[in-house]
C-alpha cells in the first residue's frame, strides 16, 4: 500500500483538490526530478526565500550552503517551507481566466535540523554529488577540513506537505468552445546541453562518463 502524508490545514488544497497528491511516491518523484528548490523562513519577523539545491534520502530532504549564510544559520531548528517546481507547459484557453500552466510542484513543511556530525555531513555531501554525477565524488580532490567547516547541511523529515500536478489541455466554459479562438498547450521542457570543458583542463584529461551521460530524471 502506498504511504500517504497526513492532510493538514497547511498542506491541504483550498481549490482544485483533484490536483493535490499526498502519497510519498508522487512527492518523491517531483523532488527527485528537480534539484533546484526554494526554502522559505522568517527572519526578524520578515519572510525570506532562498534558492538552493536539494536532494532526498529516503523520507528526508537535505540542502546545503555556506556556514556563514544568515539564512541557513537562522533556519537551524526553525520552521521552514521548502518548495520544488517544474514547468511542463503553457496552457492557452479561450478566455484569460482559463489560461494556466502544466506543472509539477511540491511544498513541504517542517523543522530544519543541522547535520552536526562531520562524518555524517561528509556522507551527505558525497551522496548529493554522486546522486547527480555517479562516481564523481571519489574522483575529486579530498575535502579539506576548512571545506567542510565552510559548508552547512540542513535537512528535515518529509512528514507534512503535498504535491500539486496539472496536466492536459485547457478547460474552457462550455459556450466558449464555439468561439473561433486557438487554444491548446505549448510544451516546455528542461534541456541538457553539450558539456563545455574548462579551458584550464590539463591536456589529456578525458571527459568522465557521468558528464557525457548526464541527464535529469
Amino acid at each position: 500500500m502506498t504511504e500517504t502524508l497526513p492532510i493538514t490545514d497547511r498542506s491541504r488544497l483550498r481549490r482544485l483538490h483533484e490536483r493535490g497528491h499526498f502519497d510519498r511516491e508522487t512527492i518523491n518523484a517531483v523532488l527527485d526530478a528537480q534539484p533546484l528548490c526554494s526554502v522559505g523562513y522568517v527572519f526578524d519577523g520578515a519572510p525570506y526565500v532562498t534558492p538552493t539545491l536539494q536532494w532526498r534520502e529516503g523520507n528526508h530532504v537535505y540542502w546545503h550552503g555556506s556556514s556563514a549564510s544568515r539564512g541557513l544559520r537562522r533556519s537551524r531548528d526553525a520552521e521552514v517551507c521548502l518548495t520544488v517546481s517544474i514547468l511542463d507547459g503553457f496552457v492557452l484557453g479561450r478566455s484569460g481566466k482559463h489560461h494556466s500552466v502544466n506543472s509539477r510542484s511540491v511544498m513541504l513543511y517542517g523543522t530544519a535540523r543541522k547535520v552536526e556530525d562531520p562524518e555524517v555531513k561528509l556522507a551527505k555531501l558525497r551522496r548529493f554529488v554522486n546522486g547527480l554525477f555517479p562516481g564523481r565524488y571519489d574522483m575529486l580532490r579530498p575535502d579539506h577540513a576548512q571545506d567542510l567547516k565552510a559548508t552547512m547541511v540542513l535537512g528535515m523529515e518529509i512528514k507534512e506537505g503535498s504535491a500539486k500536478i496539472r496536466t492536459g489541455g485547457p478547460v474552457d466554459d462550455e459556450e466558449d468552445y464555439a468561439l473561433p479562438i486557438w487554444a491548446g498547450v505549448i510544451p516546455v521542457r528542461t534541456e541538457v546541453g553539450a558539456p563545455i570543458p574548462d579551458p584550464r583542463n590539463l591536456d589529456g584529461v578525458e571527459m568522465p562518463q557521468h558528464v557525457r551521460d548526464f541527464r535529469l530524471p
